[in-house]
């Protein structure tokens, strides 16, 4: 049997801080070019561990964390509908268009293309806020994959 000692608690109460700055730093700077080793410095902590944790804590790696802030702010922008599928690449911080499209696709289900247009119909006339909510993309590749026709 171990027994856990008070200075691990305190370590894991730190890290657990640490990684919520962390979390926080993507949230407010996802437009910026961010990677996991400029966090980890961030956050006094080796990457490799910095994305153990943040797995451990969060259930995906900080990348994945700052991919999907992306493409929900995407989404928004998609369904505004004055930004071309390009701009909106660029205005989330992604650099490249065929990353941005592929992950798009993995976590919404379709390519960032066709639901601007399906998403500019469906939630039209929503608040904006209620459009967030339903249309949040799932993580974790368990979009459902449209059926060719």
């Amino acid at each position: 049997m171990r027994v856990t000692s008070r200075p691990d608690a305190t370590q894991h109460l730190r890290d657990l801080a640490r990684l919520r700055r962390v979390r926080d730093r993507i949230d407010r700077e996802y437009a910026q070019p961010l990677d996991v080793e400029a966090l980890a410095r961030g956050a006094h902590m080796s990457a490799g561990h910095l994305s153990r944790e943040f797995r451990r804590a969060y259930g995906e790696s900080p990348y994945g964390y700052l991919m999907t802030r992306r493409i929900e702010r995407a989404m928004a922008l998609l369904r505004r509908g004055d930004l071309s599928v390009t701009e909106v690449c660029f205005e989330v911080g992604c650099s490249s268009l065929g990353t941005f499209s592929t992950r798009f696709t993995e976590l919404v289900g379709m390519p960032p293309s066709v639901y601007r247009r399906e998403a500019a119909r469906a939630t039209a006339g929503m608040p904006s806020c209620v459009a967030k909510q339903v249309t949040r993309p799932v993580r974790n590749r368990e979009a459902p994959t449209a059926s060719p026709a």
